[in-house]
């Protein structure tokens, strides 16, 4: 459970930053996102969690 969190943390992190250091562009990232057709969010949304998987795999073994 400890992981978990750490990896919730992290996320938080690197979601952060975008907003912390460049907003000009989470905004853009946001329009682009909100025009883009939902069957390629979902694709998208699913090779990211199959990469995810596949890291995590990986590393722990």
């Amino acid at each position: 459970m400890d992981e978990l969190v750490v990896a919730v943390g992290l996320v938080l992190v690197i979601e952060g930053l975008v907003w912390a250091l460049v907003p000009r562009l989470g905004r853009k990232l946001l329009q682009v996102a909100s025009e883009t057709p939902e069957s390629s969010l979902r694709l998208a949304g699913t090779v990211a969690v199959a990469a995810g998987v596949l890291i995590v795999w990986f590393v722990r073994g």
